[in-house]
């Protein structure tokens, strides 16, 4: 994210703005700034010598001058603290911590990620499919491919879990409007366009410009809507676009210039600076995770997501996006094959990510969903698009089991379908509502079309 300022030197015949900088945009903006803080000074002299003389006099209503100014200045320091409450940690409405929704693009075929063990139907119609003997173990007779050993020791300690045979009504079986879908919270119709993470935002009150964070060079759908989210590739990219020499100033100038307008525009603008402020100090020096983490691949959107945390920056919701779940062919469920390396990938960030937080992981959760899953028959090395996808959480809080929500079987699918045993709306508000402390009346306003029914994921 660049706030950028116009780069076209000026003409050589204004030598009066060429010393405040090189460009038009730059130069006109300080002087600007310089106006309005002249005029200012000399509104406050006025008031100041008005004041030594008439001292001691009072009006009709007995109020004197240094009392009429006093109050003045008590109530715009009143203004200008209610200014930057969005600039500070405030978050009284619900519990503090974060939510990165991860989401997998191309739709993840969840029996290669958690599976029923031994099941007759999957040895039937998916045998080339099947998860290896160094499968993991999980609850209630099911099993996580080995590509997700590396959170072990999360999955040992109840914070890993996952819901099968996740899906929605509204979900086809195409990739752009399933996954539209499931970053809005439902049909655009039903939502406004408004992305279900932006909805939530307004649900946890109010906080940093940092609140919500796209990592990546576009912002998600889930993200988009009225809260002002930030999109950035790393953090040390969100800065004020100019020339060097003068950035300080130009910054200066943009602060003067819209504090005290009691304008809309200047909330955004106050919050704008305060986040390149933070990702300035953030970025002055080389990140350095914890000892022994590395991060690789997807892992480096989570880094950039650890610097924000461990930096103070007050992150509530991110997301991170990750390609190459579109499995028609050459899939590859064992040790080696396309999928399993591309789920190894991403438990290889997730483990580094909570390893490199330590204590902090306490406060985050991270949800992993994708627009929908596969069908449970194998196109003889492949999956088409189907339904009845998994959702991971991996959280800092206890979960209620390593495999969560309905499993009914697979014994009657749906048109060749995993069967939708738990709504992926009733997942997702569940997972934001033991991450945040809401009520349910709260994750309705989040999902408006949506008869939101609270799942037990928590312990």
């Amino acid at each position: 994210m660049e706030m950028t300022v116009n780069p076209y030197p000026l003409h050589p015949e204004c030598p009066d703005l060429r010393r405040l900088a090189d460009n038009p945009t730059e130069a006109l903006l300080r002087a600007e700034a310089d106006i309005v803080a002249a005029e200012n000074a000399a509104e406050a002299d006025r008031y100041r010598r008005l004041e030594e003389l008439e001292e001691a006099q009072q009006d009709g209503r007995g109020v004197t001058r240094r009392t009429f100014v006093a109050g003045a200045a008590a109530t715009a320091t009143a203004l200008a603290t209610a200014q930057f409450v969005t600039t500070s940690a405030s978050f009284a409405a619900t519990k503090t911590g974060t939510l990165i929704h991860v989401f997998l693009y191309g739709g993840l075929d969840g029996l290669s990620l958690v599976a029923p063990a031994d099941d007759p139907v999957l040895s039937r119609t998916r045998p080339d499919l099947l998860l290896g003997n160094d499968s993991l173990a999980l609850g209630r007779g099911f099993k996580l491919t080995s590509a997700f050993a590396p959170l072990e020791q999360w999955l040992k300690a109840g914070q890993l879990g996952f819901v099968p045979a996740v899906s929605d009504p509204r979900l086809s079986r195409s990739h752009f409007q399933a996954a539209d879908a499931c970053n809005l919270g439902g049909l655009p119709g039903e939502t406004g366009g408004r992305g279900w993470l932006d909805s939530l935002v307004d649900t946890l009150g109010k906080g940093t410009a940092f609140r919500s964070v796209g990592i990546g060079s576009t912002l998600p759908r889930s993200l988009v809507g009225v809260n002002g989210a930030i999109s950035l590739n790393n953090v040390g990219e969100l800065r004020l676009n100019g020339d060097d020499r003068y950035r300080a100033a130009t910054e200066k100038a943009i602060r003067g210039l819209f504090t005290g307008i009691n304008h809309p525009v200047e909330e955004a603008v106050i919050e704008g600076m305060g986040a390149l402020a933070t990702a300035q100090k953030l970025a002055a020096k080389p990140y350095a995770a914890a000892a022994g983490v590395k991060y690789e691949g997807v892992g480096y959107a989570f880094q950039q997501l650890a610097q924000l945390i461990k930096g103070g920056a007050n992150v509530r919701v991110a997301t991170v996006g990750m390609g190459g779940y579109d499995t028609h062919e050459n899939q590859g469920t064992r040790e080696g094959g396309q999928l399993w390396r591309r789920l190894n990938e991403l438990a290889n960030a997730m483990a580094a990510f909570f390893t490199d937080l330590g204590d902090r992981a306490a406060d985050v959760t991270v949800m992993v969903s994708s627009e929908f899953g596969r069908r449970v028959a194998s196109n003889q090395g492949g999956t088409d698009h189907g339904h009845g996808g998994v959702v991971t959480i991996l959280s800092g809080r206890k979960l209620a089991g390593s495999l969560l929500g309905t499993w009914n079987g697979l014994n009657d699918l749906d048109s060749g379908d995993v069967p939708e045993y738990n709504n992926m709306f009733n997942v997702y508000g569940s997972v934001a509502q033991g991450r945040f402390g809401l009520t349910t009346a709260q994750v309705d306003k989040v999902f408006p079309r949506q008869k939101y029914a609270p799942m037990k994921l928590y312990a």
